[in-house]
């Protein structure tokens, strides 16, 4: 990574696992980083762990919850108010698998946090973005995006019988149609702005904390936080990366390994799709482009 000295970055999810470690490293490289927390109590731990390896971080904890648009609008009403500038925009943040809940808005836990939220997060954030040459929207999506399918008459899962892989796996599929969507957008009104997309393979982290079963066989197939956060890192900073990629782990399923381009399912580059998402996402949200 090159040098990031004054530029302003923020990493949702940053109070654990991969977004912390994309934080760390964007301190040591010397960019000024909002850690976008549900926990800022939590938040703060880590932010004197990150000023406790270095000493002259620039870091800043900030509250965000992503299941209750309310916190949203909050935190970037504040975060306008303290910087006149962002660069980069990690949407990091995500559950995984948990049992059925709703968020706030009463939408399904899942498609709510890890789509609705960082959706309405990234719209309401777009001018700050905009005013910066070369700024980057990095949205975390997983493999587990190949076997989701959007339900456009029941996104919320009150007519089926729930399913939280499938809807993980759907709500991995909507960040792979936002992050298209979005690039085709920046496309259109001719700004040097990218929208890329990346997933971490399989990295031991918090997110596993509903799945016992997955804990065993970490440290058999699970790599480190600190590898599973490259190809975010790459995505971020690369100076050959275009709008609208998608980078992984280099191994074989993509598992583990240091990043590269790598290729989403068929049923994720479906223009028409991404764009009636986009509609459906304002219309839930209430936040328009």
């Amino acid at each position: 990574m090159l040098d990031q000295s004054g530029k302003v970055v923020i990493v949702t999810g940053a109070g654990s696992g991969l977004g912390f470690e994309i934080a760390r490293v964007f301190t040591e490289k010397k960019a000024t980083v909002v850690m976008a927390v549900r926990d800022p109590a939590k938040g703060s731990v880590m932010r004197e762990k990150i000023r406790g390896e270095n000493t002259r971080a620039e870091v800043e904890v900030m509250e965000l919850d992503l299941a209750d648009l309310a916190s949203v609008r909050r935190f970037t009403e504040g975060f306008k108010k303290r910087y006149s500038r962002l660069d980069l925009l990690i949407n990091n943040a995500g559950v995984m698998a948990c049992p059925y809940g709703k968020t706030a808005d009463g939408f399904e836990l899942q498609f709510g946090t890890n789509h609705l939220g960082h959706f309405a997060l990234t719209v309401l954030l777009i001018d700050e973005l905009k005013n910066v040459p070369a700024s980057r929207v990095v949205t975390v999506s997983s493999g587990a995006h190949s076997f989701g399918t959007l339900d456009f008459d029941d996104l919320n899962w009150e007519k089926r019988k729930y399913n939280r892989w499938q809807a993980y796996g759907d709500s991995k599929l909507a960040n792979l149609y936002f992050v298209q969507e979005l690039q085709r957008r920046l496309d259109d009104e001719g700004l040097n702005m990218l929208s890329v997309a990346a997933h971490p393979g399989w990295a031991a982290t918090e997110l596993q904390r509903h799945q016992g079963w997955l804990a065993p066989l970490n440290k058999f197939f699970a790599q480190s936080p600190e590898m599973g956060a490259l190809p975010m890192l790459y995505a971020a900073t690369a100076p050959d990366v275009h709008g609208g990629e998608y980078f992984g782990p280099d191994g074989r399923g993509e598992v583990r390994g240091y990043p590269v381009r790598v290729r989403s399912s068929r049923r994720s580059r479906d223009m028409a799709v991404a764009g009636e998402l986009w509609e459906k996402s304002e219309k839930m949200t209430g936040i328009r482009w």
